[in-house]
């Protein structure tokens, strides 16, 4: 992979680790309640489900996605229904509880789930890969450890991603330090979820 493509597929590339996608959402939410190493810890989730799906984009099955109707919207469904999940469980959250207390309950294991489950069920992430990490593929070269190269630095910015987000809800816990600030918070996020739900259910394979 010569220099030129590189300086154009890192840019284009970090623009959509950093898109406010329901990922992000739950890592601004995960760290304004957790506290930033647990949510940056949970973000693992999301690194393994991106993995698979790249993995699964090199291998072309993809365009199962793109002819099969059925498996799409099934995908689709299931990934809303567990955003609408969260985003009630986040409006129902105490903005009385400290971080610390809450931090206690919570295992890094259950953050690193629920960022598994919203990255694996949105298909229009795998339609993503398929799409954009091709054209940086030089076809007169070996395409699997190209593809490879490409989606180890696609998951390296993302861990920046994370962080950056991660911070950004740690900024945003501190900005709304009162209980009722809280609660404002988690339903502004709550709400944002919902919306990106939404969105999922209208996405079309494109």
């Amino acid at each position: 992979m010569n220099l030129s493509t590189l300086l154009v597929f890192i840019p284009a590339c970090f623009a959509l680790n950093m898109a406010p996608g329901p990922n992000n959402l739950l890592s601004i939410s995960n760290a304004s309640r957790y506290g930033f190493m647990r949510a940056c810890s949970g973000g693992l989730g999301r690194l393994l489900a991106f993995a698979i799906m790249i993995a699964l984009a090199a291998v072309g099955l993809a365009a199962v996605l793109h002819t099969s109707e059925l498996l799409f919207h099934a995908i689709k469904i299931v990934g809303a229904a567990y955003l609408f999940y969260l985003a009630v469980q986040l409006w129902r959250a105490n903005g009385d509880s400290p971080v610390d207390e809450a931090a206690v309950s919570v295992g890094v294991g259950r953050l690193a789930r629920q960022e598994f489950l919203v990255a694996i069920g949105n298909p229009k992430a795998i339609l993503l890969f398929t799409a954009f990490l091709p054209q940086f593929v030089d076809r007169s070269g070996v395409i699997t450890t190209q593809f490879a190269q490409l989606g180890a630095m696609f998951l390296a910015l993302e861990c920046v991603a994370i962080a950056l987000y991660c911070y950004m809800g740690v900024y945003a816990r501190r900005l709304f330090a009162k209980p009722s600030g809280k609660r404002l918070f988690n339903r502004i996020c709550a709400g944002l979820l919902a919306s990106a739900a939404s969105f999922l259910l209208v996405a079309r394979r494109g």
